[in-house]
C-alpha cells in the first residue's frame, strides 16, 4: 500500500515523502517507518517496484518474439520499452533519474539493470553472430539503441512532441517507427 501510494503521488508530480505516504494509504503515521526509515528506502522500494513492472513488460513482449529472430527480439524489446515508458511516465522518471533516489541504493534495481543490458547484449551477439549487422560494434549498438528509446521517453515526460507537431494517439506509432528506422540503419540490407 505505501508502495502504491508514494507510485501515485510521483505520478501526480507532488513531493513525496514517507508521511504523506501513509496518509494516502491510510495507515498511521508512524506505522511506516518500521518499514521504510526514510524517504530514499521508500522510493528505493518504489523503484524496485516500477523496475518489476518494467522488466514484467519487457519479458512479456520476449515471449512472443521469435526465439530465433534476434533483430525481432531486439524489436520486440525497445518497443516494449517505449511503450512501458510512454504509459508510465511517472514510473519511467523514478526509475531512470537520480530526482527519487540514489540508484545505487538498491542492489535489486542495480542487479537487474545489469541483467537486462547483459540481455541486450546477448541479442545482438546473437544477430552478430548470425550475419545480421551492419556493424560488429555491438556496445555502440547498445548504446545507440538505449539512446534512442530512452531520449524518446524522456521527449515524451518532457513534453516536446506537441512542439514537433506529433498529437497524443500519434506518439506511440512515431516510436514504432523511430524504433524500426534504428533497426533498419544498422541490420544488413
Amino acid at each position: 500500500m505505501l508502495i502504491e501510494a508514494a507510485l501515485q503521488l510521483a505520478a501526480e508530480g507532488a513531493d513525496v515523502s514517507v508521511r504523506e505516504a501513509a496518509r494516502r494509504a491510510a495507515v498511521s503515521p508512524g506505522a511506516p517507518f518500521r518499514h521504510f526509515p526514510n524517504r530514499d528506502a521508500l522510493m528505493a522500494a518504489a523503484a524496485e517496484e516500477a523496475q518489476r513492472r518494467f522488466r514484467a513488460e519487457i519479458e512479456a513482449a520476449l515471449s512472443k518474439a521469435p526465439a530465433s529472430g534476434p533483430l525481432a527480439r531486439f524489436r520486440a524489446f525497445g518497443l516494449a520499452y517505449l511503450r512501458w515508458a510512454l504509459r508510465n511516465p511517472a514510473h519511467f522518471e523514478i526509475i531512470s533519474t537520480g530526482r527519487y533516489f540514489v540508484h545505487g541504493s538498491s542492489a535489486e534495481l542495480t542487479r537487474d539493470n545489469a541483467e537486462l543490458i547483459a540481455l541486450t547484449e546477448g541479442i545482438l551477439a546473437q544477430a552478430a553472430e548470425q550475419g545480421l549487422l551492419r556493424s560488429v560494434d555491438l556496445k555502440r549498438i547498445q548504446i545507440a539503441g538505449r539512446a534512442l528509446v530512452y531520449g524518446f521517453a524522456r521527449m515524451n515526460l518532457d513534453g516536446h512532441f506537441p512542439r514537433w507537431g506529433v498529437e497524443a494517439g500519434e506518439i506511440e506509432r512515431m516510436a514504432e517507427g523511430a524504433l524500426d528506422l534504428f533497426i533498419a540503419g544498422i541490420a544488413k540490407p
